[in-house]
């Protein structure tokens, strides 16, 4: 399942971040916290290359949250600050503030030295598609300010927002990479909704799914949809598909079981964490 999506507006959005680096003081990345690593866009560490960084692992209410503690361990590794948050609820939000002037603590104290106090540290805010970026930002600033939605592409024009902690956000669209150059990537892309699905063969897309589940959260999807995980299968994600779809009852004529109406109901109900909260990759397999 060779999955690619990058509209033109992204190659802009790559050119002016490049530009806008310039203006910043850190960087602060977005990332969904069911696929911390996937959903980052490799081309961010290039392009923040010398600013601190702060990780925002977002939708922690989605994700197994001992997972995202070892997720939190594994980017603090690497020298960043990191948050979890859920910005539809505001969880871990109200931090935002104090986490970046305690990044910023060195510049700061080089500012109050040269009678600078009160300068608003400014933050760039990245992240990919559909990661809750736009949602985070309304928290932080406090007010609907950010276009949200539900999918991808919404936000495409970068703003700027003053925090009254002062601190000044820039908001910018959120942007993929031109070539995925594992399939697994653009499938756990998928999954997550950060891919439009009218892209997508939502057939193929929920069998993926349902191997990924019966991997890494099968008592989700026996709990759920009643099914039985055979232990080989060569169609392991279809054969689970016809299960499911069999017991909702979900059939066509002449007995068919209608696996793409089952797809679909699989893919809105793990993005809404109907099935609990799951995560889909750990960092042990980046090592």
């Amino acid at each position: 399942m060779n999955i690619q999506w990058y509209p033109g507006h992204m190659t802009k959005t790559r050119r002016q971040m490049a530009e806008y680096i310039k203006q910043v003081d850190a960087v602060c990345e977005v990332v969904d916290a069911r696929i911390p690593q996937v959903s980052r866009n490799p081309d961010m560490d290039e392009i923040a290359a010398g600013k601190p960084r702060m990780m925002i692992l977002n939708r922690i209410d989605l994700a197994d949250p001992a997972q995202t503690a070892v997720w939190a361990k594994h980017f603090r590794a690497q020298g960043m600050a990191v948050m979890e948050t859920d910005s539809r609820s505001g969880a871990g939000t109200q931090a935002f503030a104090g986490a970046v002037r305690v990044l910023l603590a060195d510049k700061i104290a080089q500012w109050n030295e040269k009678g600078q106090v009160g300068r608003a540290v400014r933050v760039m805010v990245v992240g990919i598609p559909n990661v809750g970026k736009s949602t985070f930002i309304n928290r932080i600033v406090g007010r609907k300010a950010a276009k949200a939605a539900d999918r991808p592409g919404v936000t495409r024009g970068s703003q700027w927002f003053r925090v009254e902690s002062g601190v000044d956000l820039l908001d910018t669209p959120g942007i993929l990479w031109p070539k995925f150059d594992d399939e697994r990537v653009g499938v756990l892309l998928a999954c997550t909704g950060a891919i439009k699905d009218d892209i997508l063969d939502v057939e193929t897309l929920g069998c993926k799914l349902m191997e990924l589940l019966a991997a890494q959260a099968p008592q989700a999807i026996i709990d759920r949809y009643g099914v039985s995980i055979p232990e080989e299968s060569d169609f392991l994600g279809y054969a689970l598909l016809q299960q499911a779809g069999r017991r909702r009852g979900f059939l066509l004529r002449g007995g068919e079981i209608d696996t793409e109406r089952m797809a679909r109901i699989l893919l809105d109900e793990f993005r809404g964490g109907v099935l609990g909260r799951i995560t889909l990759e750990t960092p042990e397999e980046y090592v």
